[in-house]
Formats: structure tokens, sequence, C-alpha cells
């Protein structure tokens, strides 16, 4: 069972916009790829098991605070290992963040 997620308006950087420009760029994700998308203000990192009518099904693998690149255990209601649906309409290109922390947060 996945975990409903309110994922973020990827606004100017959305994947489907970035390929609007260059649409032989784009193609649909496949098992083992990595997505990104914003949830709460924090960048995303979902592993792609399946795709399905324009969504992607996988596993959170990271979750990072934009401010500052610090790798999260959890955001909100959000948790590493979760299973989640990620629309390609969610998408986002990731944006240069702050130095990221190899350490994972104890929250």
């Amino acid at each position: 069972m996945h975990k409903h997620v309110e994922w973020d308006e990827p606004g100017a950087d959305s994947v489907l916009r970035h390929f609007e420009q260059d649409p032989s760029g784009y193609s649909d994700p496949g098992p083992g790829d990595i997505l990104s998308a914003r949830h709460e203000g924090a960048v995303v990192r979902v592993k792609v098991e399946a795709y399905l009518e324009g969504t992607s099904i996988g596993e959170v693998v990271a979750i990072i605070a934009v401010d500052n690149g610090r790798r999260l255990k959890s955001h909100g209601k959000l948790d590493l290992g979760d299973t989640v649906r990620l629309p390609d309409d969610r998408r986002a290109l990731e944006r240069t963040i702050g130095e990221a922390n190899d350490r994972d947060d104890d929250d």
C-alpha cells in the first residue's frame, strides 16, 4: 500500500515544462530510475518500482532539506522507505541546495 502525499507544485522547476522545449529528451521513467519532487519544501527522491499511466510508484530513498542539504529520515508525515505515487506533473528538477551533510538526521 502506498502513502498518500500532497506534492508541492514544481513551478518553474517542472520536469514536464523543461522537456516541452525538447520532447526528444524526455522518456517515461522505468524501474530503478530515481525521480525528484518536493514535499512541504523538502526535496524527495523516489526510486521507481513501476510506472502506470503518468504516475510513478516507488520508494522514498532520500529526503533533503533545501536550505542546507541535510539528509532527513522523515519530513512531516513522510518517512524514508515509504511507498508513494508520484504523478509526472509533480516531478521537479533539483535546484542547487546548501552543502550536503552526510549524516542522517535523527528527527
